[in-house]
């Protein structure tokens, strides 16, 4: 009987928690029911308290922070030649989302990429060669542990994890696209006879330069580095190869001398083309672009020829391949965007 008694006062004391539970989350909104709301990152507070933490967008529940969108805007201006107090409202806001279009959609492919991890491998080797070229454009330890914090980046293990992921998402991309990517023979001759003066072979120059970037790094400090040089050039206190290996942040050729290759002008970017092909051979000299500083000589040049459809059908085959491929990456990843914008919140105003 008594075991009887005990067993109906802890069914009554369960049924009555049960019975508050239910009320508290489905009748009259109590305490507990506040708390679990307030908790969702939907809710207002949980918003409200990601703005105050710098969140400036959410993809899949991941925070994209204002320290990453400026860095992102910084890397595009200076990939770009420009810089932020040159631009107008408009045009600071164009900037500004699209740098976080990229964030977003670099999260995107994160997550898809981490379904298809099995059908992506990245090789050690793929890790440290982009590693060195990322590491490369910072002339000290201190410049590159600066930029990786106003990335979000701890440490050189969550680093090479990055890098490991932007490479695993370039290879999803090429998976889904390049099948679709296709040239014709009648494509390739249209393009032929539409181009044949343009396809002839240009002038050319062969070249090599000393670097110094400017991402991270005033104008001025680069280029007083360079003239430094360029005077123990000129006195022959050191040579050309030396003080590349020594001073050039290009590391594509700085240990052969810096050599650049045969160049025409249209491949070059305008900047450094205009100043190139202006130069006299075997006169170095300073050349500001809008990446940074160089040390250019020009060693040799070569005048416009013709060439035959047969001579050209490889880089026309090339040109129009990444044409079409540039442009279904772009539509992938609209498509994508499209798809998962229930997935994507942005907040609040990010310009002035």
């Amino acid at each position: 009987m008594k075991s009887f008694t005990k067993f109906s006062v802890r069914f009554a004391a369960y049924f009555l928690a049960v019975g508050y539970l239910a009320c508290d989350l489905y009748v009259f909104n109590g305490p507990l029911n506040r708390r679990i709301q307030a908790s969702h990152p939907d809710s207002p507070e949980s918003i409200t308290k990601a703005k105050a933490n710098g969140v400036v967008a959410r993809v899949f529940n991941h925070h994209i922070t204002r320290s990453q969108l400026d860095y992102a805007i910084h890397e595009r201006l200076w990939l770009e030649g420009k810089n932020a107090n040159d631009l107008s409202s408009a045009d600071k806001k164009l900037v500004t989302y699209a740098a976080l279009g990229d964030l977003i959609d670099n999260q995107l492919l994160r997550v898809k990429t981490k379904v298809n991890t099995l059908e992506l491998p990245v090789s050690h080797n793929d890790i440290d060669e982009r590693l060195k070229r990322f590491t490369g454009r910072f002339e000290t330890k201190a410049d590159l542990q600066a930029a990786m914090k106003s990335m979000g980046i701890p440490n050189e293990t969550s680093l090479r994890h990055r890098i490991a992921a932007r490479i695993q998402q370039e290879k999803y991309v090429a998976m889904r696209v390049d099948p679709l990517v296709k040239v014709s023979e009648v494509e390739i001759t249209d393009f032929y006879e539409a181009n044949k003066e343009a396809l002839q072979l240009p002038e050319r120059i062969r070249a090599k330069h000393i670097f110094i970037a400017t991402l991270n790094k005033p104008s001025d400090e680069a280029k007083a580095i360079l003239e430094k040089a360029l005077a123990e050039l000129n006195s022959g206190k050191k040579d050309f190869a030396a003080l590349a290996k020594e001073l050039s942040e290009d590391y594509a050729n700085k240990q052969n001398g810096g050599g650049l290759g045969w160049m025409s002008k249209a491949r070059l970017p305008a900047d450094f083309g205009e100043a190139a092909f202006a130069m006299e051979n075997d006169k170095p000299a300073l050349v500001r672009t809008k990446l940074g500083w160089h040390i250019l000589q020009i060693t040799d040049r070569k005048p416009a020829e013709p060439r035959t459809l047969e001579e050209t059908k490889a880089e026309i085959t090339a040109a129009l391949t990444a044409a079409k491929r540039h442009q279904a990456v772009k539509d992938f990843r609209a498509a994508l965007r499209r798809f998962e914008a229930h997935r994507i919140e942005i907040f609040g105003q990010l310009t002035p």
